[in-house]
């Protein structure tokens, strides 16, 4: 699955030189079926399907990985120090995962729509992507380092005087990075999900993401089906390999 997931990544981002064809380019009549010249056919102006899928890739991936890591970093801080007050102040504790938690009730989409309106840029889609993820991130990676904290060899590095960025550091996060990396899966897939919806909603990242094609293509579905399969498949290509290459690094005992 990992070099499934590689060989997808590498043609994703190099695109624009493996592209035969400019976005923009006019190569056959609208709607043409896949020929040698173009291998998946024109869309509705006669551009070549596959040179636009391949020079949409690296905005889509490149988005979406800078969503991914800056979800996951922000929501494994909030997740320890959410942690550490419910270990230290119980009492307090709902002064750091409320507001988390009144985020998360906001719908992604929603939340997607309004910070566009705001930020219509690639920053945007990032911000819209973090303020959707980081809640539910914070929790998961909470709920698995409060058990840690708990464990003698955590109280035993307070006892000899360690302070706290240490133990988290050192004693807490090794244990439930399992977990992180767990949660980074889930992460790009929804970060990915969201940069195809902003495309698909006209505010995407580029003029040829994956998402921007998806409704472009749907018109003339019936006329060009390959069109509008392309990009769905690599969408859910990526998003179910990523899945399951985070299950495989996460439990690799489970393999046979």
């Amino acid at each position: 699955m990992a070099v499934v997931i590689g060989v997808v990544l590498a043609v994703a981002l190099a695109g624009p030189w493996l592209a035969p064809h400019s976005a923009t380019e006019m190569v056959a009549t609208p709607y043409a079926p896949p020929a040698a010249a173009h291998p998946l056919g024109t869309d509705h102006l006669g551009r070549d399907v596959l040179s636009r899928l391949l020079r949409g890739g690296p905005s889509v991936v490149l988005t979406t990985l800078a969503a991914t890591v800056v979800t996951v970093a922000l929501g494994t801080s909030a997740g320890l120090a959410a942690a550490l007050v419910a270990h230290r102040r119980p009492a307090a504790e709902g002064l750091v995962m409320r507001p988390f938690d009144a985020l998360a009730a906001l719908p992604p989409m929603l939340a997607l729509l309004l910070v566009l309106t705001a930020v219509p840029s690639r920053a945007g889609v990032v911000l819209a992507a973090c303020a959707a993820g980081v809640p539910l991130s914070a929790r998961v990676i909470r709920s698995a380092a409060l058990p840690v904290l708990r464990r003698p060899h955590a109280e035993l590095s307070l006892a000899r005087g360690e302070r706290w960025p240490w133990v988290l550091r050192n004693e807490v996060l090794p244990l439930v990075a399992t977990t992180v990396l767990a949660d980074a899966g889930l992460r790009f897939v929804f970060s990915l999900y969201l940069v195809s919806a902003a495309g698909f909603l006209g505010v995407g990242v580029s003029g040829s993401d994956w998402g921007t094609l998806v409704y472009e293509a749907l018109p003339g579905a019936a006329l060009q089906p390959c069109a509008l399969l392309a990009p769905l498949v690599l969408i859910a290509v990526l998003a179910v390999g990523v899945n399951l290459l985070s299950d495989d690094v996460t439990h690799p005992d489970d393999e046979e």
